[in-house]
């Protein structure tokens, strides 16, 4: 048995030199079928769209912007366990907690609180994770097209509390909603 028969994995293929014809050396086959699928993308649809004067739809599952809830009597949802953090498989989210006051009880619903929170836009990737992870539903990526603003600066793209944490006029709304309904 020669080394050029042994096939390893079983998948070995023997490949012939046949000749090729005057037609095939002259590759004239090839470019009629180049430039057939050319002059059918002519006469498909365009997938172009004229950015503003159209919009185009979302997607059902878009996800945008972070946001931390709030209740309906205007308290973070937030209590710093920390799954959020665990399940970014970008390390974006950083926090550390805090114990609540007896005068901050009207900010956090519970003992423990997430005294520093902050997300660096620059790795995460928006994949959900952290919404999903969350046990207090404290964290949303919201519907908003806007991102993350464009800055020159590193700092600009560290999010804390004084950017994620839903203002508090959207969180009343919110609780009047669920009541209505």
């Amino acid at each position: 048995m020669s080394i050029q028969e042994i096939s390893l994995s079983g998948r070995k293929k023997i490949v012939s030199n046949k000749e090729m014809t005057f037609f095939e050396r002259m590759y004239l086959i090839a470019i009629f079928k180049g430039l057939w699928i050319t002059i059918k993308h002519f006469f498909r649809k365009k997938a172009t769209i004229q950015y503003p004067e159209q919009v185009r739809e979302m997607s059902p599952v878009y996800r945008g912007q972070h946001m931390l809830k709030r209740d309906e009597l205007g308290r973070e949802n937030c209590t710093a366990c920390g799954l959020c953090a665990l399940s970014c498989p970008a390390e974006a989210i950083t926090m550390k907690a805090a114990e609540r006051t007896a005068d901050e009880k009207h900010l956090y619903r519970e003992e423990k609180y997430a005294s520093i929170y902050e997300i660096n836009m620059l790795r995460c990737i928006f994949c959900g994770l952290c919404e999903e992870a969350c046990p207090k539903d404290a964290i949303y990526l919201t519907i908003s097209k806007e991102l993350v603003p464009a800055s020159y600066n590193r700092e600009d793209f560290i999010f804390g509390k004084d950017k994620l944490v839903m203002p508090l006029d959207i969180a009343m709304k919110n609780a009047q909603l669920k009541n209505a309904n």
